[in-house]
């Protein structure tokens, strides 16, 4: 069995791609059967759109992939705690379990901001593990902020 550790290296990769795009450095992986069927990294400018999140365009592949919309046997491994759209959209996929690496102290809709998933009036509950890499994928933020700030 692949560690959650492995998969979020590579949402870190995806997200380190994204920021050599110039997007926001967000990536995340959909993982079926020990298996990669969805990859994305933030592509907000690229795409001129404001739903293109790295979860959203990784569940858009997996989707494709699997020939379903739905992704019950499926995990989101995710480099921050995702946003109210990015949630509301794994529970849409019934996704089985979400991994994340950060929190999102501005707009987690896991469980710092919002509680969009696991809400206890959903009728999909998810299993969710949270701080995994937290640090190498804050900092992975943190650092491209900065250079923002800087220019």
């Amino acid at each position: 069995m692949i560690s959650d550790e492995l998969w979020m290296e590579e949402a870190l990769r995806e997200a380190q791609r994204a920021a050599a795009s110039g997007e926001v450095p967000v990536g995340a992986v959909v993982v079926c059967g020990e298996k990669i069927v969805g990859r994305g990294g933030n592509r907000n400018l690229a795409d001129n759109d404001p739903t293109a999140h790295a979860e959203i365009v990784a569940l858009r592949q997996a989707a494709r992939e699997v020939g379903n919309h739905r992704l019950p046997d499926c995990e989101m491994f995710s480099t921050i705690e995702p946003c109210a759209m990015c949630a509301g959209a794994l529970l849409h996929a019934r996704l089985r379990r979400l991994v994340f690496g950060a929190d999102d102290p501005k707009a987690g809709a896991v469980r710092s901001v919002l509680q969009v998933l696991n809400h206890p009036r959903l009728n999909h509950q998810m299993e969710v593990t949270s701080g995994v890499l937290a640090a190498r994928c804050a900092e992975l933020l943190e650092s491209f902020f900065a250079e923002k700030r800087k220019a």
